[in-house]
């Protein structure tokens, strides 16, 4: 025998024979089978195995199922169109939510096809505090209020210590960490981010942040977004992850990574992601999509489209009229042209630097007519990012197949191992993601190296990705021979562990 076991069955529920098994931590790439019973990989052999339901994956690779630590896609059909790109875990963790608890028992009313899971939302919470509405929570909202300037003003210290007080409440109800939009909120006092970023260290929970310009970007910033970033992991000693690097640092990555790279030698924890597209998408509301903002970024309105009509916007007039209009409608903002390669080289190398996570930034689905959200194929006129269908795919092809700047064992280990990795001491359940081992969850995906690919594009947005062979969510079969099976909902959610009789507590504590 070789590879993991554990206390053999003579009959397993299912297996996956023959299939090229790679594992990240162990770095295992090897011919195996790999056994599943109860949800739980319970041997990955050589061996011969005998299971009730056997899948042929010759010719497969067998890896663990993506984990995006970046998703807003909160829908069930949002969450089918990832899976079809092998996610298995979809966290929103960047903006997170505020009052997660609701979030979580929402979510299990309705069922998830894949894990999902909530951070605190610094933003949202504020919205609650400085907007006086208590009863605002739930992804829509937020974007519906994104560029309302009320929230983003000063707090006053009785208003402050409201905020931290939620996000402690939300931290205790099993919140996976604290997500800051800071970049949506530039005027902000500088002291309380790093208050927020005190808060989660004493919680012992990463914070996700979409960073505040860069000065380059903004001259007049109260701080430069990367420095408020490690100068609050060095003081303060919390994880801070640096939310999608690409798109925060456009033509600054390389100096952008170079202070990552000087915090983590001087013992600071930091980590990155990034997504390989040349475009965002967010609230045409946002305070850094103002006509006089767009300069500094080395942008125009031009740059922008908004979803909705697919118009490219034309002037400065036009683009502060949907502004008013419409705030929370969503725009692509295109900073890269990916068609050039001397502009992708900067997508490039936000992505293959050191130890840089994929996370997709995976968008809501929009639809001008009134459809059912558990609809499936999604309907005609359905838009999206790209990078909700497509993120991981798209590193396959091009990075590891067509550039060659990544193994494929070290893109499954950005997608899968790093992720979990980031997660694991405060939810130690993330210990079981990741891996293709015994003991393990049996959340994996088979794909053929050779053919695994993008398919969506800004046109065709919710086209998905193919190459995949099958998808398993806590063993049970999501993505069957490349086909969705619609009848079951098999996501857990991903949330730290109940004490007995105490609430939710920091689990990391006894880690």
């Amino acid at each position: 025998m070789s590879g993991f076991s554990s206390p053999a069955f003579d009959v397993h529920d299912l297996a996956l024979m023959g299939g090229r098994v790679v594992d990240p931590e162990s770095g295992m790439d090897t011919i195996s089978h790999v056994a599943v019973d109860d949800g739980v990989i319970t041997r990955v052999t050589t061996q011969p195995i005998r299971a009730r339901r056997e899948l042929d994956v010759t010719g497969m690779v067998v890896a663990p199922g993506w984990i995006d630590l970046h998703s807003h896609s909160h829908t069930v059909a949002g969450l089918r169109l990832q899976a079809l790109d092998g996610v298995t875990t979809a966290l929103e963790l960047e903006a997170g939510l505020a009052q997660v608890d609701a979030a979580y028992r929402d979510a299990a009313v309705e069922g998830r096809p894949v894990n999902y899971g909530f951070s605190a939302s610094w933003a949202q919470t504020r919205m609650r505090v400085l907007l006086g509405m208590d009863d605002l929570r739930g992804a829509d909202s937020l974007l519906r209020h994104l560029g309302d300037h009320r929230w983003q003003a000063e707090a006053s210290p009785r208003q402050l210590s409201r905020v931290l007080r939620e996000l402690s409440h939300d931290l205790d109800d099993g919140a996976l960490g604290i997500g800051l939009l800071m970049g949506y909120a530039p005027g902000v006092d500088p002291d309380e981010y790093l208050r927020v970023a005190r808060l989660a260290a004493e919680h012992r929970v990463p914070t996700f942040t979409h960073t505040r310009a860069l000065v380059e970007h903004s001259p007049d910033t109260r701080i430069d977004g990367a420095e408020e970033l490690v100068r609050a992991a060095g003081t303060t000693g919390v994880h801070a992850h640096y939310c999608h690097v690409n798109s925060t640092s456009l033509r600054q990555v390389d100096q952008v990574l170079s202070l990552v790279d000087r915090i983590r030698v001087e013992g600071g924890r930091v980590s990155t992601e990034a997504y390989p597209y040349g475009a965002g998408m967010t609230a045409i509301g946002a305070e850094f999509l103002h006509p006089d903002r767009l300069g500094g970024q080395g942008l125009t309105p031009s740059s922008l489209v908004y979803v909705p009509t697919g118009e490219r916007i034309p002037t400065s007039a036009r683009l502060l009229e949907l502004r008013m209009s419409d705030p929370g409608g969503l725009a692509f903002l295109h900073f890269f042209d990916e068609d050039d390669p001397e502009e992708h080289a900067f997508i490039d190398r936000a992505l293959v630097s050191p130890d840089t996570v994929i996370a997709s930034d995976a968008m809501p689905l929009t639809h001008s007519g009134v459809w059912d959200a558990l609809s499936w194929p999604l309907p005609a006129g359905t838009v999206t990012h790209p990078r909700t269908a497509g993120t991981f795919s798209r590193v396959l092809r091009r990075y590891v197949r067509e550039l060659g700047t990544l193994s494929l064992m070290e893109a499954i280990r950005r997608c899968s191992l790093l992720p979990a990795q980031i997660l694991q001491e405060s939810v130690p359940d993330m210990r079981k993601k990741g891996r293709v081992q015994a003991g393990c969850d049996a959340d994996l995906v088979v794909f053929d190296p050779d053919k695994v690919t993008d398919r969506s594009t800004y046109d065709r947005s919710t086209r998905p990705s193919s190459g995949y062979r099958h998808v398993l969510v806590g063993g049970q079969v999501l993505v069957a021979d490349s086909v969705l099976d619609t009848a079951i909902l098999p996501g857990r959610p991903v949330r730290r562990h109940r004490a007995s009789g105490q609430g939710w507590i920091r689990t990391a504590l006894r880690a």
